[in-house]
This record gives C-alpha cells, sequence and structure tokens, in this order.
C-alpha cells in the first residue's frame, strides 16, 4: 500500500502514529473508513500484526485499541474474499487484537457490553 493511495488516517495507521490517529478522530472522522478494501482496523491489525510477525516480538496493539475506542466495527468487511479483522489477528498470532474483538463481539451479540471480569478482584486486592 502506497501513501498516495491512502487517506491520512490509513496513512497514520501505517506510519504507527497513534497522536495523530487519535487527532484525527477526535475531529470526528469515520473509524470505520475503508481504503484499497481494507477498514481501518483490518488495517491497523495488519500492521500490527506483521510488525511484531518481523521483528519476532509480541504485536503492539495500540491502534488496534485506539480505533475500537472510537467505534470501529469489529465485524466490517468490505470485500468478503478478503480475511476480516478477526482472521487477520488470527493470522497474526496477535493474541491482544484477538481477544478483543472476539469479547466486543459477544458483547454485541448479548446486547450489552463485555463483563470485566477483574473487577471483583481489583476491589478485593491489598496492595
Amino acid at each position: 500500500m502506497t501513501d498516495s493511495a491512502c487517506t491520512p488516517m490509513h496513512q497514520a495507521v501505517e506510519s504507527g502514529d497513534q497522536a495523530g490517529l487519535t487527532r484525527i478522530l477526535d475531529e470526528g472522522a469515520d473509524p470505520n473508513e475503508v481504503c484499497c478494501g481494507m477498514t481501518l482496523l483490518m488495517h491497523a491489525i495488519d500492521v500490527e500484526g506483521d510488525t511484531a510477525l518481523r521483528a519476532g516480538v509480541t504485536a503492539d496493539s495500540r491502534s488496534t485499541v485506539i480505533l475500537l475506542a472510537y467505534g470501529a466495527e469489529p465485524l466490517a468487511q468490505p470485500r468478503p474474499h478478503l480475511m476480516g479483522a478477526v482472521d487477520l489477528a488470527d493470522h497474526y498470532g496477535h493474541d491482544i487484537a484477538y481477544r478483543l474483538l472476539n469479547r466486543l463481539i459477544e458483547a454485541k451479540s448479548a446486547g450489552g457490553r463485555p463483563q470485566n471480569k477483574l473487577r471483583g478482584w481489583r476491589r478485593n486486592r491489598r496492595d
């Protein structure tokens, strides 16, 4: 994907510019924007996963988290023959993104938000 074919938000995702991505989203941009057949969320997972795979490290999930916080749709798939966000996360072994996406999808199908299983632990913790 070349920079000239991308929108500013996709360029921010591609370059790992989370501050720029957040600024553009704060200005009211659509977190479900599609460029070159990929939603921003798909692009973020692809970049994070590919970067981690090449470097042999755990995938950074900052762009994915930002996009989900701004309402990116985890099941959006502009081109049915391409992998969706969950498939990309699974393909790259991007465990954090995979778990986040699945929790959001489960919560949406149940009509609510994900339950925080750590809430009681935090309340009872004595540090």
